[in-house]
């Protein structure tokens, strides 16, 4: 645990590291702060995030921008029907050494051996490749016939996905989506945003985007960022809003058992308050409000938690039953626990 002075200096590189990345970023990205700072929370947290959104809105370029500004090996995978998983992985090869005559096994690195990852448009390829993930993500290494290869540190899959209703995607397995740490919605840009964007992108080029962090840099602040503490009550709020969401648990809300199929994991909790954690820091706090909670509680939900048939044909989405939750979960601990709902819901 770092003393006030260390924790205060942390802050305070945390703080000018993210004023430098969205000075660079301004260069090439025009608005979408909501969605930066999401991506932002999930690097700094540690996480993997997958970005939502029709074609055009600017999804690739965000994510490649990012890179740039971190001085880390990047790879681009555009992901298609006929991708397979050794495309992503890489593959063993038999190489002859041409000075004894003999032949050997040799692995050949695949684009996942990079510090960051850019999975475009992920849920256009089959689920086998889709599944090729999973090991890498969750583990940070992949396994080829009975070899382990670990992959580099730090480690981000940043992967951007079209709306599963258009035309050639495959909807992403849930157990691949739990992977993801924040599932952000990308939306059209207001008129202020999409005039400077016609306007900048039908001119000149722009500045080159300069990289401001190193991978050392990053690691250290993601261990500053694990390493602040967060009061039980913070923790206990954390766990009201999650175990809502999951159908059969005592207490939960009418509106809920009516409309959720199935609800989020353990899981959940922990990238909420690792979200909580960067999102303070980012914020330059050492302590983290529920506040900070709320905010991450839709990127970290939304794909988690799913809405069933009945909510579906009423137009009800993930997000508008996380917004109930939310707003009917008090934030002081003492009208927490007083009420008898809640206290089921602690209990159980």
């Amino acid at each position: 645990m770092t003393t006030d002075g260390s924790a205060q200096s942390d802050l305070d590189r945390l703080q000018r590291a993210r004023e430098q990345i969205l000075g660079e970023l301004s260069k090439t990205i025009v608005g979408q702060l909501d969605v930066v700072e999401q991506l932002l929370i999930s690097v700094f947290a540690r996480g993997h995030c997958l970005l939502e959104g029709v074609p055009g809105l600017a999804k690739t370029l965000l994510i490649s921008s990012l890179a740039k500004t971190l001085n880390l090996s990047f790879s681009r995978i555009q992901f298609t029907p006929d991708l397979m998983p050794a495309d992503i992985t890489g593959t063993e090869i038999i190489e002859e050494n041409r000075s004894t005559g003999s032949r050997e096994r040799r692995f050949m690195e695949g684009p996942l051996f990079a510090n960051v990852i850019l999975a475009d448009e992920i849920n256009r390829t089959p689920p086998k490749t889709q599944a090729a993930l999973l090991e890498a993500m969750q583990e940070r290494q992949i396994t080829i016939g009975r070899v382990r290869h670990t992959l580099a540190d730090p480690f981000f899959v940043l992967a951007t996905q079209n709306p599963i209703e258009q035309e050639g995607t495959y909807p992403l397995p849930e157990a691949q989506q739990d992977r993801f740490m924040f599932k952000v919605h990308v939306t059209y840009p207001s008129f202020a945003d999409e005039f400077e964007v016609a306007r900048r992108t039908t001119g000149k080029s722009g500045a080159e985007i300069q990289p401001v962090l190193t991978g050392a840099e990053i690691l250290s602040l993601q261990e500053f960022i694990r390493g602040i503490e967060v009061s039980e009550n913070v923790i206990r709020y954390a766990l009201a809003i999650v175990r809502q969401t999951r159908v059969g648990q005592e207490g939960i809300p009418d509106f809920v058992r009516d409309q959720v199929a199935w609800g989020a994991g353990p899981r959940a909790v922990q990238f909420l308050i690792l979200g909580a954690k960067a999102r303070a820091a980012l914020s330059r706090r050492s302590h983290v409000y529920p506040a900070d909670v709320q905010f991450c509680a839709k990127p970290v939900l939304r794909h988690r938690m799913v809405v069933n048939f009945a909510a579906e044909s009423d137009g009800i989405t993930s997000d508008a039953v996380i917004d109930r939750i939310v707003s009917s979960t008090p934030t002081a601990q003492d009208e927490l626990l007083r009420d008898a709902r809640f206290q089921r819901i602690l209990a159980s």
